[in-house]
C-alpha cells in the first residue's frame, strides 16, 4: 500500500487489508450518474472523476461539495450491487480515520480550557497503560498522539488482528466481536515500538484510540459523549454518529463491499454490518458528505478551536512518503497539483474509503465515499473539484 493510500484509508491495515493500493479494474454495468449542478461553478471534472473511479471498480460514489456558489450534489455508480440501486449524496457512511479529526479537535478544547497540555506524558492520565516490549508512557506525550510521531506500533498492523478482522474467514466468524480500547493497546504493545518517541514518524490508529482513552479519564465521559456535545450538537450535524458497538447504519445508506482478501481480484462481499468497536476512537464514526463539509469549514474557520490552538492542530510534520502533504494533529495539509491547498483527512473501514478536505479559509469544501475498498482514485476526484479550470 501507497503511503498516500494508508493515509486515507487510515484504519486500514497495509499488512493484512486487501492490497488496497492496487486498483485492478471489475467489470461492472456502466455506472448510473446523477448530479445537481451549482449555479455558477462547473463541477462537470469532478463528476468525470466520480464516474472513472466507478469505471476502475468501485460499486459507487457519493459527495457533495460547497462554496459561495452553493452546495453541489453528486453521485455514480450504485449503492446495492444486488438491486442496483443507485447511491444517494445524502448516504450514511463510516468515515473510518476522518474520526480522528473530530478527536483532537476535542483534546485542542480541552487544552484551551486549561484541563490538561498537549505536552503532558501519555502516563500522567493513563498510568501503565503503555508499557511493555520497550514502549513506555512516560516518554510519550499527548501531542506525539496526535501527530503520529509516539512511535507506539499500529495495532491493525497486527498479522492476528488482521487475519481476524480483515480476511474473509476471519470476518465472517468475528464481525462482531466487541474489542475494548484496552484490549487494542494491548495488541500494540505486544510488539516493539517502531522508533524512539519524537524521532520518525508512523501512521498508527493505536495513537488515537489512547487519545480516547485520555478524554475519557480527563472529563469522566466517554470520547463519543464529547465530540457529541462539543462538535455534533452545537454544528447540527444531524447525520453524525459514534455508534460503539452498533454494527448497523442508519438510513439513507448503502451496502459496503470488501474482498476481504490480500488481492483486488476475487469475489466482492457484503461488509456493511460489523461491530465497530475495533476501530474505537482512531475510526469508528459515521457521518455524511454534507456534515463533514459542514465540520471541516467550521474548524478551519475557527468556529471549533480558539487560534492557538488551531494553530497547533496545522503545524505539519513532513512525511517523506507523500508528496506534497504535511500531517497536524489529525489534519492533514496537501498541496494540489495546481497549488491550492486544502486541509482534512481521509478515512477507510470494511467496504468504505471517504475523504473530507476544504480551502484554508473554510469556504470551499469536498468530501465523499467510496462504498468499496479495493480500488478507485481519490486524489483524481480532489483534484478535479479544486484545480479543474
Amino acid at each position: 500500500m501507497t503511503a498516500s493510500r494508508t493515509l486515507r484509508l487510515g484504519l486500514t491495515s497495509a499488512a493484512a487489508l486487501v492490497a488496497a493500493s492496487l486498483t485492478a479494474p471489475m467489470a461492472m454495468a456502466s455506472p448510473a450518474s446523477s448530479s445537481a449542478p451549482a449555479p455558477l461553478r462547473d463541477h462537470r471534472a469532478t463528476q468525470r472523476a466520480m464516474d472513472a473511479a466507478v469505471q476502475d471498480g468501485v460499486p459507487g460514489v457519493a459527495g457533495q461539495a460547497k462554496d459561495k456558489y452553493g452546495t453541489w450534489k453528486g453521485t455514480s455508480g450504485v449503492g446495492n450491487l444486488r438491486t442496483k440501486q443507485p447511491r444517494s449524496a445524502h448516504d450514511h457512511f463510516r468515515v473510518g480515520s476522518i474520526t480522528k479529526t473530530f478527536v483532537s479537535t476535542v483534546l485542542l478544547q480541552l487544552e484551551a480550557e486549561g484541563r490538561l497540555s498537549l505536552d503532558d506524558k501519555v502516563e500522567k492520565w493513563l498510568p501503565g497503560v503503555v508499557r511493555g516490549n520497550g514502549h513506555d508512557g512516560s516518554r510519550i506525550t499527548l501531542r506525539q498522539l496526535l501527530n503520529h510521531t509516539s512511535g507506539i506500533f499500529n495495532y491493525t498492523d497486527d498479522e492476528d488482528f488482521g487475519r481476524t478482522y480483515f480476511l474473509k474467514d476471519g470476518f465472517f466468524e468475528h464481525r462482531f466481536d466487541r474489542l475494548s480500547p484496552a484490549q487494542l493497546v494491548k495488541i500494540a504493545t505486544a510488539h516493539k515500538p517502531d522508533f524512539e518517541p519524537g524521532t520518525s514518524w508512523n501512521y498508527s490508529n493505536t495513537n488515537y484510540v489512547l487519545a480516547g482513552m485520555v478524554i475519557e479519564k480527563a472529563t469522566g465521559h466517554a470520547y463519543g459523549d464529547e465530540v457529541r456535545q462539543r462538535i455534533v450538537e452545537p454544528l447540527g450535524l444531524h447525520a453524525t454518529t459514534v455508534p460503539g458497538t452498533t454494527p448497523h447504519l442508519p438510513r439513507p445508506s448503502s451496502r459496503a463491499y470488501g474482498k476481504l482478501a490480500e488481492s483486488t481480484t476475487g469475489p466482492t462481499y457484503d461488509v456493511t454490518e460489523l461491530n465497530p468497536s475495533l476501530a474505537s476512537a482512531a475510526g469508528e464514526m459515521i457521518s455524511d458528505s454534507g456534515d463533514l463539509n459542514r465540520f471541516y469549514s467550521a474548524l478551519l474557520r475557527g468556529k471549533l478551536l480558539p487560534k492557538k490552538q488551531l494553530s497547533e492542530m496545522k503545524t505539519t510534520i513532513k512525511v517523506d512518503a507523500i508528496p506534497n502533504a504535511g500531517y497536524g494533529l489529525g489534519l492533514i495539509e496537501r498541496r494540489l497539483s495546481c497549488g491550492v491547498v486544502v486541509w482534512g483527512h481521509g478515512g477507510g473501514i470494511h467496504g468504505s474509503s471517504s475523504e473530507a478536505v476544504t480551502t484554508a479559509d473554510g469556504r470551499h469544501s469536498l468530501a465523499f465515499n467510496f462504498n468499496g475498498d479495493w480500488s478507485g482514485d481519490s486524489e483524481a476526484v480532489i483534484e478535479a473539484e479544486f484545480c479543474a479550470e
